[in-house]
């Protein structure tokens, strides 16, 4: 038997399009102005940034390269440069953080490792530790890959500091940018859409309590584009805003329609269908679009408590 709830829900305004898909992720501060492809197009040596995405592909790591908010001249490479990673899958969530002098240094790390939540070559390469300091916020202002990053993050991201908020970092592209400001917020790893500085302090709050807020919420970075629509819609169907006690267990089926299962660490589970729409009316996907489109959408269909003789179903 199951408990049928059927829900109607459209993720299109503000969260739809869903946040950048990562179980991972490594943060390399990188000062100065950035080009489209950051990794490559940046005052990273371009060497390095292309043997870095080649290591990443295929693990899970995403890497992105991070600055301070602020005027961004060329002010030359940085003695010592910030490393952040950051596993973002229930469970075995960890935010670490460690310097380094020498950027050349994160080849050596075990990328699939890090991709499945093994920590220990961010520890023995880097010297990496746990972070203690405070949650981190990461708002895009990669103008170079959208105008509407720069235009819209970087005051964001200087509201933020200004404001006294910790953490705060500029950062590359997160995908998304119809729905700037962008926010990634780690260790949980959920990203936010249109976002304003009094949701991006709510979201950081709701880190240090161990919660979800999920007003202008895309979804956890951890979980595909059906994962990141079911598991809001589950948290919103159970009112459960605790971080870590849903994952994404099972994805059946192909665009345009998907059956997502959620679980609960208490023993319950989700059914939740999810649909790819189109957004409507056209618009613009972006502020250097010169024509509309009609992005794809994720649309909750059903949500369904499955009881325990149906787990097997």
């Amino acid at each position: 038997m199951t408990r049928c709830a059927t829900v109607s829900r459209s993720l299109d305004e503000p969260v739809s399009g869903t946040a950048a898909t990562a179980t991972t992720w490594l943060l390399l501060e990188q000062p100065g102005p950035w080009g489209v492809k950051a990794l490559t197009s940046s005052h990273l040596d371009p060497v390095l940034g292309r043997e870095l995405e080649a290591a990443a592909d295929g693990t899970g790591v995403r890497i992105a390269l991070i600055r301070r908010p602020g005027r961004h001249a060329d002010t030359g490479a940085p003695a010592i440069r910030r490393v952040y990673s950051a596993h973002t899958v229930p469970g075995n969530v960890w935010l670490h953080s460690a310097t380094t002098r020498d950027p050349r240094r994160l080849l050596d790390l075990d990328f699939a490792g890090l991709g499945a939540g093994d920590h220990r070559s961010f520890g023995a390469v880097l010297a990496g530790q746990p972070h203690r300091g405070d949650p981190l916020a990461l708002v895009c202002t990669n103008g170079k890959r959208d105008r509407c990053c720069a235009l819209l993050g970087r005051p964001l991201a200087t509201e933020l500091v200004a404001s006294g908020v910790r953490g705060v970092w500029e950062v590359t592209h997160l995908g998304g940018h119809r729905f700037a400001p962008t926010v990634l917020v780690l260790p949980y790893g959920y990203a936010y859409g249109r976002a304003e500085a009094h949701t991006v302090k709510e979201a950081l709050h709701g880190v240090r309590e161990g919660r979800v807020v999920v007003e202008g919420c895309r979804g956890c970075s951890a979980w595909e584009r059906p994962g990141q629509a079911a598991e809001l819609a589950v948290r919103s169907a159970a009112d459960e805003y605790r971080a870590g006690v849903l994952s994404v267990v099972r994805t059946a089926g192909a665009a345009p329609r998907w059956e997502v299962t959620v679980a609960h660490t208490d023993g319950r589970r989700w059914r939740v269908t999810v649909a790819q729409g189109a957004s409507l009316p056209p618009r613009q996907e972006s502020c250097g679009a010169a024509v509309l489109g009609t992005p794809a959408r994720m649309d909750v269909v059903e949500v369904r408590e499955l009881r325990p003789t149906a787990l097997a179903g």
